[in-house]
């Protein structure tokens, strides 16, 4: 059983690295599009899809698909990392205590 548990998290932290250079290369592509046309915008902005419609996404109308693409992976990846690392914060707690 610890053996098991110990490959899991092995095998956790490797999809999160795998999970880092998938959406590393899936947001700058759509992040080298928004530095050359100086679009900004924060944290704020990509948390709350609201905020982001009524501030941003009216000021640059043209790169709509590359916003909206962009702070949608950002979301995932946040979500997604944040899952595996519960994950393993869970596993190592019951390696613990085994």
């Amino acid at each position: 059983m610890t053996y098991f548990l110990v490959y899991f998290i092995i095998g956790i932290f490797i999809a999160l690295l795998f999970l880092n250079i998938y959406f590393r290369v899936k947001v700058f592509k759509y992040y080298k599009v928004l530095i050359q046309n100086r679009i900004e915008f924060g944290a704020p902005h990509i948390l709350n899809r609201e905020r982001l419609e009524t501030e941003i996404l009216t000021q640059y109308p043209s790169f709509r698909n590359e916003i909206i693409g962009f702070t949608d992976h950002i979301r995932k990846s946040i979500i997604i990392a944040a899952c595996l690392v519960i994950l393993i914060t869970i596993m190592g707690l019951i390696l613990r205590i085994l």
